[in-house]
């Protein structure tokens, strides 16, 4: 790994590990992350990129389209695999990854991971999503697929509601219907069986994943 990224301080390429596992499920600022660890913004980039290449990072990119005027179009990032991210955070034990204040963190960047793979183990590259608009609404993940969109919010709780799917009705009352449709919704939780909470939002285990 240091030859492929020409490395010139093993400490520095270990604190930006660091810095993108600190990150994971965050949207991606190259600035800060360049800043935290004293290299350049393209240095950043070019370490980035190899992490990619490895299959250590993914970068999920906005979903973008002309209707949605205040989306942003900065893309999150996720470790993969969240063995290494506890390792890298030192978040060693699984009671402090379930009940910390970053569980919501794990959470989420092992259910993104774990889709991720089953599209790669199909030979495919995941056709997967987020939404964020400037004011602050979100949507976890958007899988578009047969000219639908799927909008799932991923929430480390067993108590799931509809106010958690809040977002998708954004979608619902912008998106022309003769466009792209969108599909009921999924809120993936830590309740042990499937439920619907509407007749177009469904929640389901992680275990479904």
């Amino acid at each position: 790994m240091r030859q492929l990224v020409n490395v010139g301080s093993s400490g520095d390429f270990t604190r930006f590990m660091i810095a993108i596992a600190a990150r994971s499920g965050e949207l991606l600022n190259y600035s800060s992350v360049a800043q935290e660890i004293g290299v350049s913004v393209d240095t950043v980039k070019r370490w980035l990129t190899v992490l990619q290449t490895s299959g250590i990072v993914y970068l999920l990119q906005p979903y973008g389209n002309n209707h949605l005027k205040r989306a942003i179009k900065t893309p999150k990032v996720y470790m993969l695999n969240t063995g290494l991210m506890a390792y890298l955070t030192k978040w060693l034990t699984p009671e402090t990854i379930q009940n910390g204040a970053k569980s919501g963190q794990f959470f989420e960047t092992f259910i993104v991971g774990e889709i991720i793979k089953s599209f790669h183990n199909q030979g495919q590259e995941p056709p997967i999503y987020f939404y964020r608009d400037t004011n602050q609404k979100e949507i976890d993940l958007l899988i578009e697929h047969q000219q639908m969109l799927y909008p799932v919010e991923i929430k480390a709780t067993a108590n799931p509601n509809k106010k958690m799917a809040a977002a998708f009705n954004l979608l619902r009352n912008t998106l022309p219907a003769n466009e792209l449709g969108i599909a009921h919704g999924t809120i993936i939780n830590q309740y042990p069986q499937k439920i619907w909470l509407a007749e177009n939002l469904v929640a389901v285990p992680a275990a479904y994943v």
